[in-house]
């Protein structure tokens, strides 16, 4: 039997850094070990993959289908995955962007003794999973992730439908021990035709090995739909 064809993921990880002046920034709590784990899942399962990472705490991957892609803005994050998501068959955001940046950014650091209170003006960042379909052309298999506290299913449906994904990977940050900056995640996968299952609490190198079978087989099965 000859052997399913290779696949060229993009991810991306980890938190974004807007910064604010010298030393201080706006940013998340994201440890990027589920992206990382997603790329390490990828390329173990004999992919490519370009995994455009913000600044975490975690080793290098030493596997070298991974082509490591650091930044640490979401303005960098963006061009990054315009500048390779024409070469991408699947792209998975993973990453946990800053919604917001300052307005203005000090050339130095803001001394507290010059301030009161301190009001920053913020304004939107880039959507880089919302510019994948129409603004950057990405016409292959395109999952999200969704961070929720509440109202879990239809925040993540309501997602998926507005930022044009194949699947919507979502997962409920205020339970104890799962999500950010945790070993383990529990997560629910919502298809575009309405389905969803549930992939229980498990380490996130499990789910990532787990994921990236099910992205596998409807990626192979939407390039298959519209190849014919």
């Amino acid at each position: 039997m000859t052997p399913a064809p290779t696949l060229h993921f993009l991810i991306t990880a980890g938190p974004t850094r807007e910064p604010i002046d010298p030393v201080r920034f706006i940013s998340n709590r994201s440890s990027g070990k589920m992206g990382y784990a997603l790329a390490e899942a990828a390329a173990g399962a004999g992919h490519e993959v370009d995994l455009i990472s913000g600044p975490v705490a975690i080793p290098v991957p030493a596997d070298p289908r991974i082509r490591l892609v650091p930044v640490e803005s979401t303005r960098q994050m963006y061009e990054a995955v315009k500048a390779r998501l024409g070469e991408a068959d699947v792209a998975i955001m993973a990453a946990a962007v800053a919604d917001y940046r300052p307005v203005q950014v000090s050339s130095q650091k803001v001394k507290k003794s010059q301030q009161g209170d301190w009001v920053l003006h913020l304004q939107k960042t880039e959507d880089i999973l919302g510019s994948a379909r129409e603004a950057l052309g990405f016409a292959g298999f395109l999952v999200g992730f969704a961070a929720e506290t509440e109202n879990l299913e239809a925040y993540a449906r309501e997602k998926m439908k507005r930022k044009r994904c194949d699947l919507m990977v979502a997962n409920d940050v205020s339970q104890p021990g799962i999500g950010f900056d945790s070993e383990e995640n529990e997560v629910w996968l919502f298809h575009a035709d309405g389905g969803c299952e549930r992939l229980p609490r498990a380490a996130k190198t499990v789910l990532a090995r787990e994921l990236v079978r099910i992205i596998e087989r409807l990626a192979r099965d939407r390039m298959r739909a519209t190849s014919t």
